[in-house]
């Protein structure tokens, strides 16, 4: 089997943070306190594509999201021929 690159973009991903947190009435707060962490310099590097949220922190958005962690990702891959049949494409 050939190998599977799949990629995260950042910024598709942090718009996809915000647009979940405006669907849902969510602020920065709400996750922040959600996440357990201290200050909410975590949750802007996410919105501004600086970073992506660790795996824990993923499965813990998804919950308040009510999503699941594809929702929230924005992957990027090559269109490898095992996918191009997929429903989730």
């Amino acid at each position: 089997m050939a190998p599977i690159y799949i990629t995260i973009n950042p910024e598709k991903t942090g718009q996809n943070i915000v647009n979940l947190m405006r669907f849902r009435g969510l602020r920065v707060k709400d996750i922040q306190e959600a996440c357990g962490f201290e200050k909410p310099q975590a949750i802007y590097k996410w919105i501004h594509e600086d970073s992506i949220p660790s795996i824990d922190n993923l499965l813990v958005l998804a919950k308040l999201f009510s999503t699941n962690v594809e929702g929230i990702l924005a992957a990027e891959d090559a269109l490898h021929p095992l996918f191009v049949n997929c429903l989730w494409i």
